[in-house]
């Protein structure tokens, strides 16, 4: 009976399971030979797209069931584009306001080298829990410290990293932070609850950042000298306190908790009028930088400053577009559902902890964006926690923090062309390492198995942590 049983299963069934296999592995192997090659990731995440097109297609869906899926999924981030281009008009015009050059007169004096980096980090962190926007505080104060760090002759690799780390410190666990908001939602959970526990999982990890980039200042002093960059920067510039208005902007209106469209349009208009009455720059000229990005004459200016734009922002918003595309697909076509099936085994055998951050690892890679991962790993781990509050804390620890270590993920690339580092810089991210290690740790140590297999009595399940 149960061979019969087993002879059951359709053959159209096994040959489908073995296509989604196959779909995911081929656009991994894309994603993969991208990177190697230097090739554009666009292309990767083009090719996916016609191959879970082609999945769908294969699962019996029509062409235009599949194309409304797909619009489905672009539809939820349409906010998001607009943002990011409001976010390059804001780089280049802090840098044509005098902004940046202003920040980094007055601040590059009172930092010493040993302490940089740590400082980076704390900056970042501070900035990032006040906006609650990972991409808003690279853009912002991650653009600023990179100017520092360069006209202090620092590590661009850690100094990158630095900005990385702090930035997703409060995208986790500001009250204001999207991604802590949508994890709320998904749960059910009060997001103060939530902050309240993920403090708690946060002390030592931060202390361990904290030393380990003071301790990576103190290794790198040879190279990092305290200039005095003021005279370099006033030979394109007014360096006046009014130039700090429109950064001042940013972190008044965070404080009141304005929307991050509106934050970001006051900051552009306060910075817009800087630069016509302080760095009397015309309009036309604002509005051309504000599209091209600032581009200095002076070349040792223009190696510290020049960038920023809407126009900077052309590829990542086409990244966005169609990797965002995918999560309708997904969705429609129930391509991971089997992916599913071996992620409930996992956490079964292993803890809830520790089998979410293997499936984040594996999501993040695919969905190449935070949002979806955090969707797909709570539809792959939901019902298998004691309560509500444990799964909301475990997604802050594993999908928000890990998938900007994803080098094609929008979470990392984002960052990172607004700041202008390097990929180079996500392997500097302690804190995006250490706190999930700690994590993992944690429950690990915690694991009790049940009594009963405990006694010998069977592979019983394990109770999580």
């Amino acid at each position: 009976m149960q061979t019969g049983r087993i002879c059951a299963v359709p053959e159209w069934w096994r040959k489908l399971n073995m296509l989604e296999t196959v779909s995911l592995a081929a656009f991994m192997i894309g994603l993969f030979v991208c990177l190697l090659s230097g090739i554009s990731l666009v292309y990767a995440l083009m090719a996916g797209y016609l191959i879970f097109f082609g999945y769908g297609l294969v699962r019996g869906h029509g062409v235009a069931e599949l194309l409304r899926m797909s619009g489905s999924g672009v539809r939820k981030v349409r906010n998001i584009l607009i943002t990011f281009g409001l976010i390059g008009m804001l780089t280049a015009l802090w840098r044509a306001a005098g902004t940046i050059p202003a920040v980094v007169s007055y601040s590059s004096q009172l930092i010493r080298p040993s302490a940089f980096f740590m400082f980076v980090f704390l900056l970042n962190c501070l900035v990032s829990v006040l906006t609650g926007t990972s991409l808003g505080t690279a853009a912002t104060m991650g653009v600023i410290c990179m100017a520092i760090g360069s006209a202090m002759r620092m590590s661009p690799v850690i100094t990158g990293g630095a900005v990385i780390s702090g930035a997703y410190f409060g995208d986790r666990c500001s009250p204001v932070s999207t991604s802590a908001l949508l994890v709320c939602e998904l749960t059910g959970t009060d997001i103060y609850d939530n902050i309240r526990r993920m403090a708690a999982s946060s002390v030592l990890p931060l202390g361990l950042t904290c030393l380990l980039y003071y301790l990576m200042g103190i290794a790198g002093t040879n190279g990092g000298v305290t200039l005095n960059v003021r005279p370099i920067f006033e030979r394109g510039f007014v360096i006046h306190w009014l130039a700090v208005l429109p950064a001042a902007v940013i972190l008044i209106l965070s404080v009141f908790r304005v929307k991050v469209r509106m934050t970001l349009s006051v900051s552009i208009a306060v910075a817009f009028l800087t630069g016509m009455f302080l760095q009397h720059t015309g309009p036309l000229e604002l509005l051309k930088t504000a599209v091209y990005g600032y581009r200095a004459a002076d070349p040792e200016l223009a190696a510290m400053m020049n960038g920023g734009g809407m126009m900077s922002m052309v590829r990542l918003a086409v990244i966005i577009t169609i990797s965002s595309s995918y999560a309708g697909l997904f969705e429609g076509t129930h391509l991971l559902d089997q992916l599913k099936l071996h992620m409930e085994e996992v956490g079964r055998s292993f803890t809830l902890y520790g089998g979410m951050l293997f499936a984040t690892v594996v999501v993040a890679a695919i969905a190449c964006n935070q949002t979806l991962t955090i969707i797909l790993v709570h539809q792959l781990f939901c019902g298998q926690e004691r309560e509500r509050g444990e799964m909301a804390v475990n997604l802050e620890n594993t999908a928000v923090v890990v998938a900007p270590l994803i080098p094609w993920s929008i979470a990392a690339a984002a960052p990172l062309a607004s700041i202008g580092a390097s990929t180079a810089s996500l392997f500097a991210a302690c804190y995006l390492y250490l706190l999930p290690l700690c994590c993992l740790i944690g429950s690990l140590i915690k694991r009790r198995p049940e009594p009963a297999a405990r006694m010998g009595m069977g592979f019983g399940p394990l109770r999580h942590s």
